[in-house]
């Protein structure tokens, strides 16, 4: 499914089939529907009777694509990577679980299936989600394969951090970028995918509909909320009990989101993932000292690291809660 805010990029890509860069790489926002874009122009690309908008659908290659077995297509994926909740494709198959990196192995096999002839004479198309999930090892295994591409071959490269990409990697392809979809056409499709209460899980997730839809899930909304209520009163904040109960990449999150929305206030007396939360982000930003808070905003994104890390996710936590506990200025 190619996302109404996405159809001008697919048909830029598509605009000269014979002329197609032998490498894209789609970049941008997590929850904008990249993976959606890759895998539709890749299976457009492979179509025996491509339409303007989108593979026919009905011939031999989209049939093998749709099954997941097109001679033609490989997807490679970090194998214990979930599929991205915010930004994945509806998937033919689910992505197997193993390690957390896309290895050398991966990469060389993607080489040589790209060296063999295709199955009907077209297209070998290669998808590799999220690119920067390639350790060093495989990702100069891809640049051999970018440097000498053989003829009628498309790799496709998906990511969120085009930053942790080998800048030679990024030279070589062709350079997509997939922004946010304006504000309106963002909540009109989250409306119309049946979220009546749209603009919350919007502003939570930055201006991403898909990820959105998650941030909009009834039990995780629950979670969130109640968290919330902890850091609008700082004063009163258990750190110890809330770290037992959160789990440490939804924790973050939020924690992260908060934090920035503080500095917002401070700054400019604006909120931006929580404006339900603006008389609350106000009332602590206007009592916590600047330097603060952008001290804790760099420990939160040097904590980043650590998320799925085997650490013991409830000290850390608790360490960051006790840390805003200190400096938040709240006096109710």
């Amino acid at each position: 499914m190619i996302h109404p805010w996405n159809l001008g990029l697919f048909r830029q890509l598509g605009t000269d089939p014979e002329h197609m860069p032998h490498a894209v790489l789609l970049h941008g926002p997590a929850g904008v529907g990249k993976l959606d874009l890759a895998v539709e122009f890749a299976r457009w690309i492979l179509c025996q009777q491509p339409g303007l908008d989108a593979a026919c659908g009905l011939c031999d290659a989209c049939n093998w694509f749709d099954q997941g077995n097109h001679p033609d297509f490989r997807r490679v994926e970090p194998m214990e990577a979930e599929a991205d909740e915010a930004d994945a494709a509806p998937a033919k198959k689910a992505p197997k679980k193993g390690s957390r990196v896309i290895k050398v192995d991966a990469i060389r096999e993607i080489g040589e299936f790209l060296s063999l002839s295709a199955h009907r004479g077209g297209w070998r198309v290669a998808l590799i989600q999220p690119a920067e999930s390639m350790n060093p090892a495989a990702a100069n295994a891809l640049l051999k394969t970018l440097e000498e591409p053989p003829e009628r071959v498309l790799l496709l490269l998906v990511s969120h951090q085009p930053g942790r990409l080998l800048p030679t990697v990024i030279s070589r392809c062709r350079k997509v970028p997939v922004p946010l979809p304006p504000r309106d056409a963002a909540l009109a499709w989250l409306r119309a995918a049946g979220l009546a209460d749209a603009v919350a899980p919007l502003a939570e997730a930055g201006g991403a509909p898909l990820a959105a839809l998650a941030c909009a899930e009834s039990e995780r909304a629950t979670r969130r909320e109640a968290f919330l209520d902890l850091l609008a009163r700082p004063r009163h904040l258990d750190a110890c009990q809330a770290a037992q109960s959160l789990t440490l990449p939804e924790a973050w999150g939020w924690l992260s989101r908060w934090v920035h929305d503080l500095l917002m206030q401070s700054l400019a007396g604006q909120t931006y993932y929580f404006p339900g939360r603006a008389t609350s982000l106000a009332s602590i930003a206007t009592g916590t000292a600047l330097s603060d808070l952008l001290a804790l905003q760099r420990e939160l994104a040097l904590g980043g690291r650590w998320l799925q890390h085997p650490l013991n996710a409830p000290l850390l936590l608790e360490s960051w809660l006790i840390r805003y506990g200190e400096i938040a200025g709240d006096r109710t």
